[in-house]
């Protein structure tokens, strides 16, 4: 069986940006929570930072989202080459290319650094697009 076979019919969606701590993270909470099961989730970046941005973490705690206890992670290959969707975040070139995957740039704030006001801007704009992901995908939001 390949690795993409193990997801069934369910489409698989990989966000990135650089540190994997603040934006990506904030799709893969919100892609997890209004799709739940019906999608396979996956998040990385290019130069991973130690922890996820506790901004990230109260804006999307507000929501009733917990992204805690997520680690940001270097993507690797074996994600890339099964996932369906791969929506970069401001990683420029370094995210990968692979033929055959759908690929989706979100031109988004970098919330690292920013009042809680902005991230809770950025927050909400990923909603909106992960909103309009899903409905892409064939799928309703919970």
């Amino acid at each position: 069986m390949s690795d993409r076979e193990e997801f069934g019919s369910r489409p698989a969606v990989l966000f990135l940006c650089v540190h994997n701590a603040g934006r990506s993270q904030m799709g893969a909470g919100w892609l997890r929570h209004l799709a739940g099961d019906r999608v396979e989730v996956f998040s990385g970046g290019s130069e991973p930072a130690s922890d996820v941005n506790p901004a990230a973490v109260d804006a999307m705690a507000e929501v009733g989202i917990d992204i805690s206890g997520e680690q940001p992670q270097k993507w690797f290959d074996e994600v890339v080459r099964v996932a369906d969707v791969i929506v970069s975040m401001g990683c420029g070139d370094v995210c990968p290319v692979y033929p055959g995957r759908r690929y989706v740039d979100w031109e988004l704030t970098d919330p690292a650094g920013q009042p809680i006001e902005v991230v809770r801007e950025v927050r909400d704009d990923i909603r909106r697009r992960v909103e309009e992901l899903i409905e892409s995908l064939g799928l309703t939001a919970a």
